[in-house]
C-alpha cells in the first residue's frame, strides 16, 4: 500500500506548431533540477573534503551522480556562497561576545571604583555620576562595538581565519560573593548594589534566534517536498514493523531498534549511523489519549499550541516557512518548515535544538500520520548537533472521542560537551527525549484539557467561594502560566529572557538574572537559583513526599515551618497526584497571602510548582474573571527516573503509575527558587542575593535528603 505520493511534473502551454513565440517563451523559461538525495549527500560528501573541485573531480562526479558537469560547477559554487554566510554569521556572533565581555569588564571597573581609597586623604574620591550613565554607557558600548568591527574584518584578511575562530569568551562568574540575604521577599536589602545594565527581554547568552524571514526558492520547496515524502514513507514502516527491525529489551520490555536491520531497509550513503562520534537514540511508545484523531493533527501543526501540549519539554517552537499549506483547506498534505528546541528542566542538561520539516498526511478516514525530519539550510545552520531522522506519531481515531497513538523518536546526537554523570544512563537510554516521555506528557495533558470540560471535579471552600466552570477555567489558566513561567527559569534555553550570572559552580547551582516587565510578573529584578541531584528513592515515593501535608514542613519556605492546610482543590485527572491547589499556612499572621499550587505525575516524571498568591488575586481567579495581570513568581521541584531499573525489591510504588517510574531505581531532582531582588525601576541587583538563594538552594537541599534518610554527601 503506497501511503502517500510526491509532487511533480511540470507544465506546458499548448499550441500551434509554428506558433513562434509559444517556443520562444518555452525556451527562455528557466528550468530547475531536482536534485536526488543520493546527489546531494554525495555532492555534500565531496565539499567537505574538496571544497574547489578541479575540472578533472566535477568531471567524475558528473559521470557518477547524471549530472551535467555545468550543475556541478554551478552547485559547489552555491555552496561555497552558502558556507560564507554561515562564516559571516558565526563572526557577528563572536562579535556581540566580545562586546558582551566588555560590558562585563566595564561593570566590573565600576564596582572596583567604588572601594577605591584615596592613599592621602583616605576617603573615597567624588566620581562623576553621569559617568555612570545608562545611556552613556550604551553609547560607548556601541562606539567599541564599532572599533572593534572594524579591526576585526582587517584582523580577518590578513591572519587567514574568521574570527569566530578566536578562543572563547569567558563569563563572568559573581557566585563566590560572601553576602547575605535578608527576607525571602526580597524588598530591602543592605549592602553594595551592581547596576547590570538590564533590559527587558536581554540576554547576555542570547544569539540571534533563527526567526528571520527564509527566502525559499521554488526548487527549494520542491526539494523539501520530495524530502517529506520519503520520511513519511520511512516513518510509516518504522510505525507499522516489528521484528526484524524493532526487537524487545530484555531489561525494561522497551522497543528497541536492530541498526542493522534498519541500515539494510534504509540504506543511506555517508550516512551519520557510520561515524563513530555520533550516538543514536530510538524509541517506540504507543498509547490511548483522551482526544480525537483531527483535534491532535491541529494542536500538532500550531507551534502556540503544540508549546501548550508539552511545556516541559519544548521551550520554543515557531514555524519558519509553510511551504505547503495542505489540500482543499485540510491539512492534509501541509508541509512546515519549522525550528524547535527541546530541554530536559536541569540546569546540568543543554538543550537541543532542531530545524525540521513537519509534513502531515491523513492515511484513511479516521488515520494520520505526522513525520518530523531535520532538514539542513546552511544559513539555518544550529549550533548544536542533534539531527533528527524520521520521527514521529501515527494517529488512529477510536470510539468516544479517543485515539490510539504510536510514537517513533529516532534522533542522532553528537555531543559537544561530555554528558553530565548524573544524567548519562537517562539520556543514553532514551529516556530523556524518547517517545515514552512524549507519550506520557500527552496522556497527561490531553486528560488536563478533558478535565477542564467537566463539570463536578473539584472541591473548594474558600470563604465559600464556590467557582463556577468559568472559574475552574481561570484557575487552570493560571496554573498553566505558572508552570510554563517556571519551566523558563529552569530551562538552559538561550531563548528565555535570563542573563547568567554563574554557571553551575562547585556546588551545582546555576544562578540567572531577569528584568520582568510583563504582565503577570512582579515588576522588577528576578533572580532564580537552580541545582539538580539524586535520591536513592523511587521518583514515585519522592511524589509522594512533596504530595504530603505533613512533610510539607520540611522544605516549604513560603510557610515559614508553619503547618499547611488544602482550602480549594482541582483534580486535573485520575491521578489524585494530578491538581491543582490552594494551600493556606496556619499559624501565622500573613492570612492574606495563599499558595497556589499545581502537581502533576506520569510514568516520565512528576513536576510540583507553587507560588505566593495573594488573596484577592484568588478570588479574581475563581469568580472567572481574566487571570493573566496576576503577577507570578514560582518556585518548586522536577522529578524524573535516574535512567537505571531496580532488578530487586526496592521501595515499593503506587500500582497507579506503572513504566519507568516505578522500574527507577532512584531519582534526579531539581530545585528551583525565584526571588524577587528589587522592584524599583533602576533594577539594580544586591550582590547579597546571590550567595542568599545559594544557601536557600543548600538549606532545602539538606532537609528534603535528611527527611527522605539519604546521604548528604
Amino acid at each position: 500500500m503506497e501511503y502517500g505520493s510526491r509532487g511533480g511534473g511540470g507544465g506546458g502551454g499548448s499550441g500551434s506548431v509554428g506558433d513562434h513565440d509559444s517556443s520562444e517563451n518555452q525556451r527562455r523559461k528557466k528550468r530547475y533540477h531536482r536534485h536526488t538525495a543520493y546527489q546531494i549527500q554525495s555532492l555534500e560528501g565531496m565539499f567537505k573534503e574538496c571544497p574547489h573541485p578541479d575540472e578533472k573531480q566535477r568531471l567524475q562526479l558528473s559521470r557518477e551522480l547524471g549530472l551535467a558537469p555545468r550543475q556541478i560547477k554551478f552547485w559547489f559554487q552555491n555552496r561555497r556562497t552558502q558556507m560564507k554566510a554561515q562564516h559571516e554569521r558565526a563572526d557577528n556572533c563572536a562579535l556581540r561576545a566580545e562586546n558582551d565581555k566588555i560590558r562585563c569588564e566595564n561593570i566590573a571597573i565600576r564596582e572596583a571604583l567604588k572601594n577605591v581609597i584615596c592613599p592621602s586623604c583616605g576617603v573615597t574620591p567624588v566620581t562623576e555620576d553621569c559617568y555612570f550613565d545608562e545611556h552613556k554607557l550604551r553609547m560607548e558600548n556601541a562606539q567599541l562595538k564599532e572599533e572593534l568591527d572594524r579591526v576585526s574584518s582587517i584582523a580577518a584578511k590578513y591572519i587567514g581565519r574568521p574570527i569566530s575562530q578566536l578562543p572563547p569568551v569567558q563569563p563572568l562568574h559573581m557566585s563566590s560573593l560572601d553576602l547575605s540575604m535578608g527576607s525571602f521577599g526580597g524588598h530591602g536589602f543592605g549592602g553594595p548594589s551592581l547596576d547590570l545594565d538590564l533590559l527587558p527581554g536581554s540576554s547576555s547568552s542570547l544569539p540571534n534566534l533563527p526567526f528571520q524571514p527564509i527566502r525559499i526558492s521554488d526548487m527549494d520547496k520542491s526539494l523539501m517536498t520530495d524530502v517529506a515524502a520519503n520520511a513519511m514513507e520511512e516513518l510509516l514502516r518504522l510505525l507499522q514493523t516489528n521484528e526484524p527491525l524493532w526487537m524487545k529489551s530484555s531489561t525494561d520490555g522497551r522497543d528497541v531498534l536492530n541498526l542493522e536491520s534498519y541500515e539494510r531497509m534504509f540504506p543511506r550513503p555517508n550516512s551519520h549511523l557510520k561515524n563513530p562520534n555520533v550516538r543514536i537514540e530510538t524509541s517506540r511508545d504507543s498509547g490511548v489519549v483522551i482526544m480525537n484523531a483531527l483535534a491532535l493533527v491541529d494542536m500538532f501543526m500550531d507551534p502556540n499550541k503544540w508549546v501548550e501540549l508539552f511545556p516541559a519539554i519544548v521551550s520554543v517552537a515557531k514555524t519558519m516557512e509553510v511551504v505547503s499549506p495542505g489540500v482543499l483547506g485540510s491539512l492534509s498534505g501541509s508541509l512546515q518548515l519549522m525550528y524547535e528546541e527541546l530541554q530536559a528542566l536541569s540546569p546540568l542538561v543543554p538543550t537541543r535544538e532542531f530545524y525540521v520539516l513537519r509534513y502531515c498526511q491523513q492515511i484513511e478516514q479516521g488515520l494520520w500520520a505526522i513525520v518530523n525530519i531535520s532538514y539542513d539550510f546552511p544559513q539555518l545552520a544550529s549550533q548544536c548537533r542533534s539531527h533528527k531522522l524520521p520521527s514521529g506519531c501515527l494517529i488512529q481515531d477510536m470510539p468516544n472521542g479517543y485515539s490510539k497513538v504510536t510514537w517513533v523518536e529516532h534522533v542522532e546526537v553528537e555531543e559537544k560537551t561530555p554528558i553530565h554523570q548524573l544524567y548519562k544512563d537517562l539520556i543514553h537510554s532514551g529516556l530523556a527525549f524518547g517517545a515514552e516521555r512524549w507519550l506520557a506528557t500527552l496522556q497527561r495533558t490531553c486528560e488536563r484539557l478533558a478535565c477542564l470540560m467537566a463539570s463536578s471535579n473539584s472541591t473548594l471552600n474558600l470563604g465559600g467561594v464556590i467557582p463556577s466552570p468559568d472559574g475552574k477555567r481561570s484557575m487552570r489558566k493560571l496554573c498553566q502560566r505558572m508552570v510554563s513561567n517556571f519551566c523558563a527559569c529552569v530551562s538552559t534555553s538561550t531563548s528565555h529572557r535570563w542573563t547568567t550570572l554563574s554557571g553551575v559552580n562547585e556546588g551545582g547551582v546555576r544562578v540567572t538574572l531577569q528584568k520582568s516587565t510583563d504582565p503577570g510578573q512582579p515588576n522588577g529584578v528576578v533572580l532564580s537559583a537552580s541545582t539538580t541531584f539524586w535520591l536513592a528513592v523511587s521518583p514515585q515515593n519522592v511524589f509522594n513526599f512533596f504530595k504530603d501535608e505533613r512533610t510539607r514542613t520540611h522544605w516549604d519556605v513560603l510557610s515559614n515551618g508553619n503547618p499547611v492546610q488544602e482550602v480549594a482543590h482541582i483534580a486535573n485527572g485520575s491521578h489524585p497526584g494530578n491538581c491543582i491547589s490552594v494551600l493556606r499556612a496556619l499559624n501565622t499572621s500573613q492570612n492574606n497571602t495563599l499558595i497556589l499550587q499545581e502537581s502533576c505525575i506520569d510514568q516520565s516524571g512528576a513536576l510540583v510548582v507553587y507560588c505566593p498568591v495573594e488573596l484577592p488575586y484568588i478570588n479574581i481567579a475563581m469568580s472567572g474573571e481574566d487571570p493573566s495581570c496576576i503577577p507570578l513568581l514560582p518556585s518548586g521541584f522536577t522529578i524524573s527516573p535516574d535512567g537505571r531499573y531496580d532488578h530487586g525489591g526496592g521501595a515499593s510504588t503506587s500500582a497507579s503509575t506503572q513504566g519507568n517510574m516505578a522500574r527507577s531505581a532512584g531519582s534526579l531532582m531539581t530545585v528551583a527558587f525565584q526571588i524577587l531582588v528589587s522592584n524599583l525601576p533602576s533594577a539594580k541587583l544586591n550582590l547579597e542575593s546571590v550567595t542568599t538563594v545559594n544557601n536557600l538552594i543548600s538549606t532545602t537541599v539538606h532537609h528534603i535528603k535528611t527527611a527522605l534518610n539519604c546521604p548528604s554527601s
